[in-house]
């Protein structure tokens, strides 16, 4: 079991629909957290006590600025996780080079360049005795590369791979490294694509639940979280009639599969779910919020940012 009372963790897109999940339920635990997003208003909207540092994943420079001010802030690092995404749909003729580049800064490069910035940090704080890890979050489509996805799938395996890879080597100094793959999950991130036109989805899982598997994972030193890992997740509630019944294909991924039996309708606004959504998550939390500390446990003082980097307000999104 990992404690992360006191533990110092960075999440990267700490206001995309997962990020800001995470990090409330880390907060909760009384973790220290550094939290970092393209936009300083919306990072402070979250209202929870942390160090601030908007930035953008693109910047090569980034990385090291963001990790230096989570060890200045909290005196070490414990954990790292990188929730940020974003995402494009169309044919690949249709795939130009300012998107292919952005796909690739933000969800293979950036996220690489965090793990290596962090690393001598990790190791430190696992030769004082505590244990750290990082979480990435590549996607179902590192295990099923999705039609009109392309460019999205391959950057995200490019990531899953870099991960596989990265555990194998950084356990030799007792870091944990973890990726996940959940399904699509209800969060902007479909709803605000940097090229092409979002389809028509499967009503996707709770945001609110993939994150609380998430950091069940983290506490109970999982070293894997595979799209089959949530397929006991709820789906977002909806407010229209399912579609009608389609054949499935037996011989399909199991998480492809089961987002195929799922209804094909819009889900609920992001806005509306909370109260639609308490009584379904807290059955997934329950498991992983046994432990977690009071309100009165968790770090007191919001403490103000850091950086002076910023980048043009953008919409956050999430994996």
């Amino acid at each position: 079991m990992t404690n992360l009372k006191g533990a110092s963790i960075i999440v990267v897109g700490a206001t995309g629909g997962l990020g800001r999940h995470i990090a409330r339920l880390l907060h909760e635990r009384g973790a220290k957290l550094t939290l970092s997003g393209r936009n300083m208003t919306n990072i402070e909207a979250l209202g929870i006590p942390a160090t601030f540092v908007p930035g953008d994943l693109a910047d090569p420079n980034f990385a090291r600025t963001l990790v230096a001010t989570a060890v200045t802030a909290n005196g070490r690092l414990d954990g790292v996780i990188n929730a940020a995404g974003v995402v494009a749909f169309g044919p690949i003729a249709e795939l130009t080079n300012d998107t292919l580049e952005q796909l690739w800064q933000v969800n293979a490069a950036g996220p690489v360049r965090v793990m290596r910035a962090a690393t001598d940090s990790l190791a430190k704080s696992a030769e004082a005795g505590g244990e750290p890890f990082v979480v990435t979050l590549s996607g179902l489509v590192a295990e099923s590369p999705t039609n009109g996805l392309a460019a999205y799938s391959a950057v995200k395996t490019a990531l899953h791979a870099f991960t596989q890879v990265a555990a194998r080597e950084l356990r030799r100094q007792k870091i944990r490294v973890l990726d996940a793959r959940p399904g699509h999950t209800e969060t902007e991130l479909s709803r605000h694509p940097i090229a092409g036109e979002t389809p028509k989805f499967p009503t996707g899982y709770l945001p609110e639940a993939v994150a609380a598997r998430i950091v069940e994972a983290i506490v109970n030193g999982e070293k894997d979280l595979p799209s089959t890992a949530f397929t006991d997740i709820p789906a977002a509630p909806t407010e229209t009639v399912p579609a009608p019944e389609h054949p499935v294909d037996a011989d399909m991924h199991p998480a492809a599969r089961m987002a195929a039996e799922m209804s094909l309708e819009v889900a609920t606004p992001l806005s509306a779910q909370s109260a639609a959504s308490a009584q379904s998550v807290s059955s997934v939390r329950s498991a992983s919020s046994a432990h977690s500390p009071s309100s009165a446990d968790a770090p007191a003082n919001t403490r103000s940012a850091a950086s002076t980097l910023s980048a043009p307000p953008a919409p956050d999104s999430s994996t």
